[in-house]
């Protein structure tokens, strides 16, 4: 019975040697000197003149958000066009709906400034 799990626990035993492995063996063998230039915080080559933790303004995240929406609507319309054949007018109407509602959420956006970058 327990010669069945045999190889999951070689694969996990693999999986965690190449994993695990070369950063283990880059902490034995690799040289630590730090010095004081090393440990130094670096941006763009020169010392930081502001605190990392400033808020970001939030059409940044708007922006990612809307990439990503209109992203995984490409992402949607190829397996859908490559199957249209077999669905049929159904699919062609789903399809439709789902697009439909994705404009209106376009325009919404475009509307109320959203997409403006002053």
């Amino acid at each position: 019975m327990l010669e069945n799990y045999f190889p999951v626990l070689l694969f996990v035993l693999v999986g965690l040697a190449v994993g695990v492995g070369p950063m283990v063996l880059g902490w034995l063998l690799a040289p630590n000197h730090p010095d004081s230039e090393k440990l130094s915080p670096y941006e763009c080559g020169f010392e930081a003149f502001e605190d990392a933790r400033m808020k970001f303004d939030v059409r940044y995240y708007l922006v990612a958000i809307l990439f990503i929406l209109f992203d995984l609507e490409i992402a949607f319309l190829f397996p859908w066009a490559i199957v249209l054949q077999e669905i049929g007018m159904f699919g062609y109407l789903a399809m439709v709906l789902f697009l439909a509602i994705l404009v209106v959420g376009f325009v919404y956006e475009w509307k109320k400034g959203a997409l403006e970058w002053e």
